[in-house]
């Protein structure tokens, strides 16, 4: 799969999370989010890209005027990404940077996104 078209992927998955008017969020889901895709992170384990929607929704909801955005570049291999994000709170302020692992589908679109919220926890 073209590098280009897997950014484009996730750069869309990235605008939907920011994206408070419903129907511009399902559009941009349509594009990036496969039908039955799956999203797990510590505190959700979802499939569907209704859900997935409905979802962001509610956390936009809870987080008026907050955004994610990147914090690294996306890291591709196989079918395979990899990226760091922070939340962007309304007064300016930052949030945990957080890593999320995907899968992209024969479609092109995400199938999987695994997250993982702040540092990875140190050695015993």
């Amino acid at each position: 799969m073209d590098k280009n078209a897997i950014e484009k992927v996730l750069t869309q998955y990235m605008a939907a999370w920011n994206e408070p008017d419903d129907t511009a969020r399902h559009a941009l889901l349509e594009q990036c989010w496969s039908d039955g895709g799956v999203y797990l992170d510590p505190n959700v384990s979802l499939a569907g890209r209704d859900t997935l929607a409905t979802k962001i929704g509610e956390v936009l909801a809870s987080r008026p005027g907050a955004r994610l955005e990147f914090m690294s570049g996306i890291d591709i291999h196989h079918d395979m990404v990899r990226f760091l994000w922070r939340l962007v709170r309304a007064d300016g302020t930052y949030g945990d940077i957080s890593i999320d692992f995907g899968e992209i589908g024969r479609d092109g679109r995400l199938v999987k996104i695994v997250g993982f919220f702040g540092p990875a926890p140190p050695l015993p």
